[in-house]
């Protein structure tokens, strides 16, 4: 048995160079740019996620300012060599002139004072004295104050290196005195391929499909990524050494629900499957499944479906497989906007409730059970419109509501089924039919808006839109205000269910006549004037000064 002890994969395959920096192209190129023009900043300032490579890129900096070259006469570089002594000595991290710092355990201004001691002396044997200060955001209001001066004109010998993952916590006149660099997270494409690279190094046999899902459980984190498949190795070793990781077991290690588990959950939850839906949350559970990673990937996957829903070439998304697509495109044509949006709300307070409740599985199957309940109901627009038109059934079933029930029994209602029964057999009064209207002006036709109570479209069509062409059937207006997307959809289904007639409202270019209020201020205007040259009121304004007409109250 080997006494050597165990490098884990983050610290064995951490890059050396920023050849094997992944995913960062903005740094790389900026870094080379600036270390070829000897254009090099006195500080930096490294922010990103943990694990994205922070700490790693302030000793690549370090190195390549400081590399001479296996032959001794090299100059700063962004391709260390990694054999000069000064390499060696940083890579080992024995450097006396490259001094990194923990912010998190050394926090006070005491600390600094040290590093601005240290600052006035020249490097020992490296090129530059480098001070990499890990997790700057914790350090105190004054050991930043301290600090400010140096930072701001340090001696030509000497480099700062900052990394933080709260850049928000830094104080602007830090960030200011530095080159800052945002690491971006790594795309799961990328990470997959990496870890890829990394299992044929370790002869770790491992599908595409197990990688996606440790890199997308990283969330863009290189140094996760790594941890997770580490775990996923030990856990996947056989009698023999070997090691071949399956997507099962790696989703049972993450403790994520089978994707096809959760499409089929949640066409039950939208086709009013209250019962079969409840059946499925208990099996994951059961599974291991967490409650509020099950309830996370219900409300993912109604976010992907509606993407879909707005525009079909949303489908490509690598979180999911091309089967999982097909299935959500099938799912999209089936639901409507409507029904996404409110299954999204719904889950997303659901959470909140789940993260509150004494039992989380009890609590997630309530959840389920509403969306179910609510899969059902028509919407308020479909809702006004059947009572507008009479047709309006009151005696709606409610999704898995039994068909009969014993004597005596309670309705699905809550009450007994004597009553429901009784209900039921009550008449439906509908109005009696009316004859289609005629609207024989623009001025009509938003009335019509105005007895209807539809009071958003009824102040638009008066203020912000200016008549074009008025016929039977057809309006042409042009929009002076800000509309909405739906808004002629809107005026020409209203209008066309309180006619019984076709109606198209359209837009169109052209000055056309002033909106219906402006009509109105310039009505008013000429009343107002009229009223101010009658005799009446100019006897009035001789006899007491000047005079001003508040109101002029219309006759009978």
């Amino acid at each position: 048995m080997s006494t050597t002890p165990y490098r884990v994969l983050a610290r064995t395959y951490r890059p050396q160079n920023f050849d094997d920096l992944i995913g960062q192209d903005v740094l790389v190129r900026t870094l080379t740019n600036a270390f070829a023009s000897n254009r090099i900043a006195h500080a930096f300032l490294l922010t990103g996620i943990r694990g994205i490579g922070k700490t790693t890129t302030a000793r690549i900096i370090a190195r390549g300012l400081n590399c001479t070259g296996v032959d001794g006469q090299g100059g700063p570089t962004t391709s260390p060599c990694g054999e000069c002594a000064n390499c060696k000595m940083i890579l080992d991290d024995r450097h006396m002139d490259v001094i990194e710092m923990d912010a998190a355990s050394r926090t006070g201004v005491d600390d600094i004072r040290d590093i601005i001691d240290m600052v006035q002396y020249a490097p020992s044997s490296a090129r530059y004295k480098i001070f990499i200060i890990d997790e700057v955001h914790m350090l105190s209001k004054n050991a930043f104050n301290a600090l400010l001066k140096t930072l701001e004109e340090p001696p030509a010998h000497v480099k700062f290196i900052f990394a933080t993952t709260e850049l928000r916590k830094i104080p602007i006149t830090i960030v200011s005195r530095c080159q800052r660099f945002d690491l971006r997270r790594i795309e799961i494409d990328r990470l997959t391929e990496h870890l890829s690279a990394i299992c044929s190094k370790e002869s770790v046999v491992a599908d595409n499909e197990s990688l996606k899902l440790i890199a997308t459980a990283a969330e863009g984190s290189v140094r996760d990524s790594l941890s997770l498949l580490d775990q996923a190795i030990a856990m996947s070793r056989d009698e023999n050494g070997s090691v071949t990781i399956a997507e099962s077991a790696i989703r049972d290690m993450l403790g994520l629900a089978d994707k096809t588990r959760a499409f089929t959950l949640l066409e039950h939850v939208f086709t009013g499957k209250a019962a079969e839906a409840v059946a499925d949350i208990r099996e994951l559970y059961q599974r291991g499944g967490d409650p509020l990673q099950m309830l996370s990937d219900l409300l993912s996957l109604t976010h992907f479906i509606t993407r879909i829903k707005l525009a079909e070439a949303l489908a490509q998304d690598v979180h999911y497989s091309d089967i999982e697509q097909q299935r959500a495109k099938t799912l999209a044509g089936k639901l409507d906007m409507a029904a996404l949006t409110r299954a999204w709300q719904m889950l997303l307070k659901g959470m909140q409730e789940i993260k509150i409740a004494p039992q989380p599985l009890a609590a997630t199957e309530m959840i389920l059970i509403r969306l179910a309940y609510a899969s059902t109901l028509p919407s308020p627009d479909e809702l006004i419109r059947k009572i507008e038109k009479g047709d309006f059934a009151a005696s709606s079933a409610s999704p898995s509501a039994p068909a009969s029930a014993p004597m005596g029994a309670p309705s699905a209602r809550g009450g007994n089924l004597a009553l429901a029964t009784k209900q039921e057999a009550a008449p439906i009064l509908t109005p009696a039919a009316q004859p289609a209207a005629i609207i024989e002006s623009y001025v009509e036709a938003v009335a019509l808006f105005d007895k209807h109570r539809e009071a958003l479209l009824y102040s638009q069509l008066k203020n912000e839109v200016r008549l074009i062409r008025f016929t039977q059937g057809h309006i042409e207006v042009h929009p002076v205000g800000h509309l909405g997307a739906d808004f002629a959809a809107r005026v020409s289904r209203h209008l066309s269910d309180w006619t019984q007639q076709k109606w198209l409202l359209t837009f169109a270019e052209g000055e056309g006549e002033p909106t219906l209020r402006e009509q109105e201020i310039a009505a008013d205007k000429q009343r107002f004037a009229y009223a101010a040259a009658h005799p009446s009121i100019e006897a009035v304004r001789q006899a007491f000064g000047e005079v001003n007409i508040l109101q002029i109250q219309a006759e009978d």
